[in-house]
């Protein structure tokens, strides 16, 4: 296969140090590969290195006469800006008018109406801009894209999108995502940038994780097995040393140094274990004798008091254990409603149509990190979340990457990561019921969500989740509330929770069954018994193909507490139905 692409001993300094250090790789016509790693690690500096725009300390990058490479951002040129979407696709071809036809079917592709065409840039949508980007590269007939996180802060319909486009694309690509759903879909080949250097795999993410996770348990092997060996040597080494002094032994003192070369020379080929990820997060929850946390009976739904009704919910209601999430387009109200309910239970108050339990204590993660005020050093922003004594949570703050000399520092001095990571670290210090997350994963990379699903998997509380990222929400959530069409609906499955986000499929009818409005359970909260035999019978096939999808994954991500509600409603249902339970 053609080499687009090869690149011999890369070196990279930067003023915080070596960034990565003796890169050596190809890449060919065709390949389909994901480039993953931590926060930080280099990953869109790499891609700065393979286009051009950056330059490397030390190392070649050969690139073929035949590569047409373009390099897709993830943020939109400021020159863009004030242009209509039309105009910036345009100015990808310098306004060659011999190739408007081309900018006029591109503009329908990309799944943009006619009136869209005409909108500036800066009115667009954050899909809309990743799709403008994709487009303006295309323009270029290139046989290679260079993809900088263009799932980042996508919503669920424009990621969806994005996939189907990266699957129907014919040519190579690198992507750099966070996603592992997405990842794991679209891409044939992993890179994993790490520890300053590149670990390639000829698998997708999520089978070679897998493979690194297996190679760092034979490397830790290794490190041990290789330590009792240069630690029996120093020991045998250090008696000879001895002996060779007390009795004047010249002959045991040359076996003495000779076995402490071979002690130098063992530690020199040690083999290498990585420090893996820089920080674990954990979150405390505890579960609230009630029988609800909150209670959502008619709610009209604005971004604030005086905007229109973005969507209606009615009839829904969250119980302790509760695990939600909350999906929908950009702009559709899901972080409004997280807002008003955060706003009530800040302000200790009920509203007609929807209250809370009394004694329920909430947590918020709001997605613009406004919880954390700047003027705050890091242990203050931690006080206001645990008033506990000093040592404790200074302990915490190290155990989460921030040393004892940056305890002092503002909260306005961090990244837009390390403010996340000081959130999280406070939700973790307090044990609530109730957790409202607002697009929690924003700024977290693969394996900060990764410990983020499993903490909230194992979450005693209830929650209710505002993300796109698939494999996160389907880990840690096991009921979906699905915002469409201005008013909110209630599925068991992410996958028919996604099909509305769509709409049916090309010849495809949709289920009538699959969307459980409101809670739409056989019993309501009046004690009324549904008696229609074909809406008890949509409700029994729903709940089976629930239970059958928990249990085909795997055993740490299964959820039994809710497969139990789930089979003695199963089994209620066939009484019903007059069906003999299986």
């Amino acid at each position: 296969m053609t080499t687009l692409i090869s690149t011999q001993s890369l070196q990279l300094e930067t003023p915080s140090g070596l960034l990565f250090d003796d890169l050596s790789f190809t890449l060919k016509l065709g390949d389909r590969i994901g480039l993953i790693g931590h926060n930080g690690c280099g990953k869109s500096t790499l891609l700065g290195l393979l286009s051009g725009r950056q330059e490397a300390t030390r190392g070649s990058i050969q690139i073929a006469r035949q590569c047409s490479l373009q390099h897709v951002e993830q943020h939109l040129p400021a020159s863009l800006a004030s242009q209509t979407l039309y105009d910036a696709l345009h100015m990808a071809i310098d306004a060659d008018p011999g190739q408007q036809w081309r900018v006029d079917c591109l503009i329908a592709e990309l799944g943009f109406d006619p009136e869209t065409a005409h909108v500036p840039v800066n009115a667009l949508s954050g899909g809309q801009h990743t799709r403008l980007l994709l487009g303006r590269a295309l323009l270029h007939n290139p046989n290679l894209l260079l993809l900088d996180e263009p799932s980042n802060h996508l919503d669920l319909p424009s990621l969806l999108w994005l996939e189907q486009f990266l699957q129907g694309w014919k040519g190579a690509f690198v992507l750099v995502s966070h996603d592992q759903r997405l990842l794991d879909t679209v891409t044939q080949h992993s890179w994993i940038l790490r520890d300053k250097q590149l670990y390639c795999f000829d698998q997708p993410c999520s089978p070679a994780m897998v493979a690194l996770e297996e190679a760092d348990g034979a490397a830790v092997a290794r490190f041990a097995a290789e330590q009792k060996e240069i630690d029996r040597l120093a020991a045998s080494s250090h008696r000879l040393a001895i002996w060779g002094r007390t009795y004047d032994n010249e002959g045991l003192a040359r076996k003495a140094q000779s076995m402490q070369k071979r002690v130098e020379k063992l530690k020199a080929t040690q083999s290498f274990v990585s420090d893996g990820s820089p920080w674990q997060l954990s979150l405390q929850g505890q579960i609230l004798p009630a029988k609800l946390l909150l209670g959502i009976e008619a709610l009209a739904v604005r971004a604030t008091p005086d905007l229109p009704v973005l969507f209606n919910a009615k009839e829904v209601w969250l119980k302790p254990g509760d695990h939600v999430a909350l999906l929908g387009a950009n702009g559709s109200g899901k972080s409004s409603l997280l807002r008003q309910c955060w706003q009530d239970l800040l302000h200790d108050r009920d509203h007609d149509g929807r209250y809370y339990h009394p004694a329920v204590v909430a947590g918020y993660y709001d997605q613009s990190l406004q919880q954390l005020h700047d003027e705050d050093d890091l242990m203050a922003a931690l006080y206001a979340f645990s008033p506990q004594v000093d040592v404790l949570r200074r302990q915490a703050l190290i155990s989460a990457g921030f040393p004892y000399q940056r305890h002092g520092q503002l909260v306005a001095t961090l990244s837009g990561g390390e403010r996340a990571r000081l959130l999280f670290l406070g939700l973790s210090l307090a044990r609530y019921h109730l957790l409202l997350l607002d697009e929690p994963t924003n700024h977290l990379d693969m394996a900060g969500k990764q410990q983020l699903a499993d903490a909230l998997a194992g979450f005693d509380g209830g929650f209710i989740l505002v993300s796109h990222d698939r494999a996160f929400i389907e880990q840690c959530c096991s009921s979906f509330w699905v915002v469409s069409d201005g008013n909110l609906q209630r599925y068991l499955d992410a996958d028919n929770a996604y099909q509305q986000l769509l709409g049916p499929p090309l010849g495809h009818q949709g289920s009538s069954g699959s969307a459980i409005v409101g809670q739409a359970l056989p019993e309501n909260r009046d004690g009324a018994v549904l008696q229609d035999d074909e809406q008890l019978l949509a409700r029994l096939i729903s709940l089976e193909d629930a239970l059958a999808a928990d249990l085909a994954r795997k055993p740490r991500q299964q959820r039994p507490h809710v497969q139990q509600q789930w089979r003695a409603e199963i089994q209620q249902l066939s009484q019903q139905l007059g069906m003999v339970s299986c």
